[in-house]
C-alpha cells in the first residue's frame, strides 16, 4: 500500500496538467490541494460541497501532513466554483487515467 506522500504525488501527476483559467491575484488555495480534499472526500462518501468542506476541516490536522493549504481548508464555494471552471472532457480522462 501506497503511503499517504506517495499518493498526494501520484494525485499530482495525474491531475496537475488540469487546464484551469484561473487569475493569479485571486488564488489562495492550490489546486492540488482541492483537488486531493475534494477526492478524499468523495471517497469517503461526501456527495455535495458542503459535504467536501466539512470533511476537509474535520480531517485538518492529517491533510495538514501533506498538503500546504496556506489559507486553510477552502471554503464549499471555493470547490463549487473551481470544479465548475474544469473541462469535464479533460478531467475525465484524467480521472481514468489516474
Amino acid at each position: 500500500m501506497a503511503s499517504t506522500n506517495e499518493w498526494v504525488g501520484t494525485v499530482g501527476v495525474h491531475f496537475g496538467d488540469l487546464p484551469l483559467p484561473r487569475v493569479d491575484r485571486t488564488k489562495r488555495h492550490e489546486l492540488m490541494d482541492i483537488v486531493a480534499i475534494a477526492l478524499c472526500a468523495v471517497i469517503c462518501g461526501a456527495d455535495n460541497w458542503v459535504d467536501i468542506e466539512v470533511f476537509g476541516n474535520s480531517k485538518r490536522q492529517w491533510f495538514d501532513r501533506f498538503l500546504n493549504l496556506p489559507n486553510g481548508v477552502p471554503y464549499h464555494d471555493t470547490f463549487g466554483r473551481v470544479f465548475s471552471m474544469l473541462n469535464s472532457g479533460s478531467s475525465s480522462a484524467v480521472s481514468w487515467s489516474w
